[in-house]
């Protein structure tokens, strides 16, 4: 009986240490969230301080709290383009901020024409006598891009800034796949299709290589382009033509390098830097440490500062990353969510739409769904309008082809319109383990395709036709849109990808412009006065609970994902085996038809999460139907 009694005091307890543990989790939980919230009040006369942690994209991907526990790491940062636009805009006309401050040290880059986008914002900013201050570790492409439009730029004395240019490798499998004894048989039409060529052979095809010289030559022009005009005294010519000679100019001191070509204007701690702001900005009375400037963060910024809702909609829906079948989103374009936000958007009363597109394609049934959806909002008799971002191509331009009118910039990389499926065969490999294959076949099509024993000819004839025929209705909706025949478009298409400004010139892309120029077109069409509407983001509404995860735990070691060259180098370095796990999962995957560019760069931004899977196309339909 006393046991009894002990156990249960023993239960007790324990009952009652769990009570405390929960109530304490709870209300530190309920701290956390009321510290994190952003608080328009706190609003200060001072600077407003970017801290540009991570990617600038699109459209922010959703974070996965149990990924982030399991990882024991904070996720890489997003920060969405329009957000970043909308604040430095409301900054340039509120007399509350004196500055604007960008805190470079932990970004990882963007596209080129979100770089556009925030790098004109920061010229309307200094157009209002407002200066803006940038502070980096170490400046590449990307951030020399944005630090140029700067009135001063700062650099850590033990840092560096570097230009490389577009273009470089990428990895080709030919050989590995062939040691292995796994046939990647590949069906596809374009002789520029190039996204294939990795499983094929161990070298770029002349073909592809043409296209790529042109295409980063363009893109590579535009960027100098942008950063002279914003940053005339840099020495572009000398640190990227002689790179090796320039840093041996100043002794190997990469950072003294970078003020000698004009990169930089000073070399400082971020303590003399926050001294300098503080010069301009005012002192944080409630921060004495060294270096503390008066300033309001983005989040709140934004907080006080919501978009304007006044006026009638114009709808604007995000197709941003790879399109997947299925829900998956944001940040990937989930063909069934997006069409799921259009359709629930039909009876909106919406004056008109605009599709902004940031993606390199994918799914082609995808791809489908998404413009069907589009068409039904065409179908009422509103205007339509395509804001291409950084990448349209393939499936990205497939969505754009119910547009009545399609903006883009020069940088942005569009077309690649074509269409391939790659399927893996282990005739070889079961050769050399002993294996084989044989029965009894009814049809040409019995127990095809079959991965062990490979495809026979009938079956290698029929999935081809049924590519080259999703090839030739690829061309009809171009050619339907652009008012063009379908030979007028194969003679551009084949899988070729070209820069926004040659786009312009053969007609895939109607006019230059960014998404206000989308948006003033549609109200224009519309009947409506120039601040008589206003964007509705499809979709967009954050939940309160993502709102409040990222700010909980957007923080984490951020800074310690910074650091100089070499940490930079590193970072790259660690993308590889990463980058080789996606390309061997896109040959194991058999997703079906597809319609996207591999020639194109990756979005930006963080590792998205994988998408939900659905049956996919009749492809793989039939790929698996066969199978059984």
């Amino acid at each position: 009986m006393e046991f009894a009694k002990n156990v249960w005091k023993l239960l007790v307890g324990i009952k009652d240490g769990l009570s405390l543990l929960f109530l304490l989790l709870f209300f530190a939980l309920l701290f956390a969230i009321l510290t994190a919230r952003p608080n328009p009040a706190s609003v200060k006369d001072g600077a407003l301080l970017v801290d540009l942690d991570g990617y600038i994209v699109e459209e922010k991907a959703p974070i996965d709290p149990f990924s982030v526990l399991l990882s024991g790491e904070a996720p890489t940062g997003e920060h969405d383009v329009q957000d970043l636009v909308h604040a430095l805009d409301t900054a340039a006309e509120d007399d509350r901020v004196k500055a604007v401050v960008l805190d470079m040290r932990t970004f990882l880059g963007a596209g080129a024409v979100h770089l556009r986008e925030v790098g004109a914002a920061l010229d309307r900013v200094r157009a209002a006598d407002k200066p803006v201050l940038a502070y980096g570790m170490a400046y590449s492409d990307d951030g020399l891009r944005l630090a140029a439009h700067a009135s001063e730029v700062w650099l850590d004395p033990l840092g560096g800034a570097m230009i490389a240019g577009p273009g470089g490798k990428r990895l080709y499998y030919g050989d590995l796949l062939d040691k292995l004894g796994v046939n990647a048989r590949v069906f596809k039409v374009g002789t520029y299709k190039s996204a294939v060529e990795p499983y094929l052979g161990n070298s770029m095809s002349e073909p592809a290589r043409e296209n790529a010289r042109e295409l980063y030559g363009e893109l590579w022009s535009e960027w100098q382009a942008s950063v002279k005009k914003a940053r005339p005294k840099i020495d572009i010519e000398r640190v990227a033509q002689t790179p090796a000679e320039w840093v041996a100019s100043a002794n190997g001191d990469i950072a003294k390098a970078a003020v000698a070509a004009g990169m930089v204007d000073k070399l400082g701690s971020w303590t003399a830097f926050g001294e300098r702001v503080a010069e301009i900005a005012g002192k944080d009375k409630g921060d004495s440490k060294p270096g503390s400037f008066a300033h309001t963060d983005l989040a709140t910024w934004l907080a006080d500062n919501p978009f304007d809702d006044s006026g009638d909609a114009i709808g604007v829906v995000t197709i941003a990353g790879e399109i997947v079948d299925g829900d998956a989103g944001p940040g990937t374009a989930g063909g069934d969510r997006i069409a799921d936000l259009l359709d629930d958007a039909l009876n909106d009363n919406l004056k008109g739409l605009v599709v902004r597109v940031d993606s390199p394609g994918g799914s082609v049934l995808a791809s489908e769904a998404i413009r069907e959806a589009i068409l039904r909002h065409k179908a009422q008799g509103i205007p339509v309008a395509v804001s291409m971002a950084n990448v349209a191509a393939s499936g990205g331009y497939w969505v754009s082809t119910p547009a009545d009118r399609i903006f883009a910039e020069p940088e942005t990389i569009t077309g690649s319109i074509g269409i391939f499926a790659v399927l893996p065969t282990f005739e070889k490999l079961a050769s050399k383990v002993g294996v084989s294959a044989d029965g009894v076949s009814t049809t040409p099509l019995s127990g095809q395709p079959d991965f062990v024993g490979g495809f026979n000819p009938e079956t290698e004839q029929i999935l081809q036709a049924s590519i080259e025929n999703g090839y030739d209705r690829f061309l009809g909706i171009v050619a339907k849109s652009r008012g063009k025949t379908p030979a007028q478009i194969d003679a551009i298409g084949q899988g070729r990808v070209w820069d926004g400004g040659t786009a312009r010139q053969n007609g895939l892309v109607d006019q230059f412009g960014d998404l206000d120029d989308a948006l003033a077109w549609v109200a224009g069409k519309a009947g409506l006065e120039d601040d008589a509407y206003h964007a509705r983001f499809l979709g967009s509404e954050s939940s309160e609970y993502q709102t409040l995860l990222r700010q909980l735990v957007g923080g984490g070691d951020a800074k310690a994902r910074g650091g100089d060259l070499f940490a930079m180098t590193a970072q790259r370095e660690a993308q590889t085996p990463s980058r080789i796990a996606q390309d061997l999962q896109k040959i194991i995957e058999t997703p079906g038809m597809r319609a996207y560019c591999l020639a194109c760069p990756e979005p930006s931004g963080a590792v998205r999460n994988r998408p939900n899977a659905r049956n996919g196309d009749w492809l793989n339909v039939l790929v698996r139907l066969f199978g059984d």
